[in-house]
C-alpha cells in the first residue's frame, strides 16, 4: 500500500493563503510570513505566489494537510509560536537551517558578523588559516558560515546545550561542513582550553534579565532564555568573554561579538581596560544600530 501524500486544488490553497493573510494583518503579523509557510508546505515558490498563477492548477502536493496546517497557523497567531518553528527551519546567509525551540533563531543583523570576520581575514590573511570557535553556537549558523568562508580555517563550536548542539551537528551534515567544524558541549572556552585561536566569533545572551519579559511574546514565550538572559545588566557574558579570551587567543587573535542597542561604551571601555587588546571597533549594522564590537589580542 502506497501512502499519498495530501494535496489540495490551487483555488482552495489560494483561498486559505487569501484568509490566513487577512488574519495575520488582523494579529498584527507580517503577512509574509504565509507565503513564508506555504514556500516551505507547499514547495511554491516567491514568484507563483506573487503572481498567485498557483491557483488555477488542479492538484497541488502538501507535505501536510490543510487541516494540519490551518491548525499550525493558529498556533502562530493565538500562541505566537515563530513560524520558522512552526516549519522547523529558517534561511540565514545561503543556508537553509534546522531550527526548533531549543536553539535561538539566527537573525539577518547576524550575518554581519560574518562578514566582519571576513574583512579582518583580509586584512590578515593568516588569521584564515588558523582555527576559529563559535561560542554559544546554537543552531551553528556562525560556525557554519565561518567554515564556509574560510576553507582552511580550523573550525569549533561550542555549546552548554545539548539539544542545541544536537541541532547544529545535523546542520552541519546536511550542508556537507560535518567534517569541519568539531563541536564541544561545555561553558564557553573551557572545552577547547587546550586551542590557541585565531579567532573568537560569539552571538551570546546580552538581553537585560527584567527586559525579557517585555519582548515579543514570539521572543519572550518560545526562543530559550538560556540564549537569551546576559544578567542583570545584559553584560555578564560579554564581560566574562572580555575577561578570558585573552588566555586562549594568539597575538593577533580576533574577538568578535554582538551586543545589544545601548551597550556599546560599556563594550568598549571593558575591552580597554582589560588591557590586553588593540584596535577596539563598535561597528553599526545596516539600521545603524551599534550592534557588534570587535579587537584583536595584544
Amino acid at each position: 500500500m502506497h501512502f499519498m501524500p495530501p494535496s489540495v486544488s490551487g483555488l482552495e490553497l489560494w483561498q486559505w493563503q487569501v484568509t490566513a493573510k487577512q488574519q495575520a494583518i488582523a494579529a498584527q503579523v507580517s503577512p509574509t510570513e504565509v507565503d513564508w509557510l506555504l514556500q516551505e508546505v507547499a514547495g511554491l515558490d516567491r514568484l507563483s505566489l506573487r503572481l498567485e498563477s498557483f491557483k488555477n492548477k488542479p492538484e497541488l502536493p502538501l507535505k501536510i494537510s490543510l487541516a494540519d496546517l490551518t491548525q499550525l497557523w493558529r498556533q502562530r497567531l493565538e500562541a505566537r509560536l515563530p513560524v520558522q518553528y512552526i516549519v522547523g527551519r529558517t534561511t540565514w546567509r545561503r543556508f537553509s537551517l534546522v531550527v526548533s525551540p531549543a536553539v535561538l533563531i539566527p537573525r539577518p543583523e547576524t550575518e554581519e558578523l560574518i562578514d566582519l570576520a571576513i574583512a579582518r581575514v583580509h586584512a590578515h590573511p593568516a588569521l584564515g588559516r588558523g582555527a576559529w570557535v563559535d561560542l554559544g553556537t546554537g543552531s551553528g549558523a556562525i560556525a557554519l558560515a565561518l567554515a564556509d568562508a574560510f576553507p582552511q580555517a580550523t573550525l569549533h563550536g561550542v555549546d552548554v546545550s545539548g539539544q542545541a548542539l544536537a541541532i547544529a551537528q545535523h546542520n552541519a551534515q546536511l550542508l556537507g561542513l560535518g567534517d569541519r567544524i568539531q563541536f564541544h558541549q561545555g561553558k564557553w572556552f573551557e572545552p577547547i582550553a587546550a586551542q590557541q585561536l585565531s579567532g573568537m566569533v560569539s552571538n551570546p545572551p546580552y538581553i537585560p534579565r527584567n527586559l525579557i519579559p517585555q519582548l515579543q511574546p514570539e521572543v519572550a514565550q518560545h526562543e530559550p532564555h538560556l540564549a537569551l538572559d546576559g544578567g542583570e545588566d545584559g553584560l555578564d557574558c560579554i564581560r566574562h568573554l572580555v575577561k578570558v579570551a585573552p588566555n586562549y587567543l594568539q597575538s593577533g587573535g580576533v574577538w568578535l561579538i554582538e551586543m545589544m542597542a545601548g551597550q556599546a561604551e560599556s563594550v568598549r571601555a571593558l575591552l580597554e581596560n582589560q588591557g590586553s587588546y588593540r584596535a577596539i571597533e563598535i561597528h553599526t549594522d545596516l539600521n545603524g544600530t551599534e550592534r557588534f564590537a570587535s579587537a584583536f589580542r595584544v
